[in-house]
């Protein structure tokens, strides 16, 4: 089994390191100069700990029904960040993979082979460099990742309604701002990346 308790590291975003960059000069102008309850102040640590606090249990909330339904076929979640990546950016490197996971080799080669074997992902070489390892969801395992994403993503609509006007483009800034700086281009570059489609269109061996 693979490292199933890593901090997730992808957000779906677009490049905004522009605005970022601009927010995060604004703060620091500011920093240290606002009165409490000012624009741009820092908040007492009580309450940082009590959004640190919030976002454990929205985790939690937000990972539980994908792992009953992963605990059905004996996966965990390290095989549900693999199939949701694979199935959302189709083509993608074993690399980049690795990086986004930021787990051990051995780690995800063992979660790999098991959704392999079971027929959910196929791996291909390169076309244009052979020595890449390519991945792809086949009909199999795109029919899983849509099933653990579903309710899923219920739970994001119910929220972001229940959240108020302009609460999508807040909860953006939001996450994207959590990412670390120096990966945020990158992250960037993942979510704006084209699906590649496997030579066999995607059949792959799955049912």
């Amino acid at each position: 089994m693979a490292d199933i308790n890593q901090p997730e590291k992808y957000v779906n975003m677009t490049d905004l390191n522009p605005p970022l960059a601009r927010g995060a000069k604004t703060a620091e102008a500011k920093r240290g100069n606002g009165r409490p309850g000012d624009k741009g102040a820092p908040l007492p640590e009580a309450k940082l700990h009590e959004f640190a606090e919030l976002l454990f249990f929205a985790y939690r909330d937000f990972t539980k029904d994908p792992d009953a339904i992963l605990a059905n076929f004996g996966f965990g979640r390290a095989h549900h960040r693999v199939l949701h990546f694979v199935n959302r950016h189709s083509g993608l490197r074993v690399a980049d993979l690795l990086e986004i996971l930021t787990i051990t080799k051995q780690s995800l080669s063992r979660v790999l082979k098991q959704l392999i074997d079971q027929g959910y992902i196929v791996q291909q070489a390169g076309s244009s460099d052979r020595r890449q390892r390519l991945l792809f969801p086949t009909p199999r395992g795109r029919a899983l990742a849509e099933r653990l994403a579903a309710p899923q993503l219920v739970r994001l609509t119910n929220a972001l309604q229940a959240a108020g006007p302009g609460a999508e483009a807040t909860l953006r800034r939001f996450l994207e701002a959590m990412i670390n700086a120096e990966d945020r281009p990158k992250v960037s570059s993942i979510m704006s990346a084209s699906p590649v489609e496997p030579s066999d269109g995607g059949k792959g061996g799955g049912s």
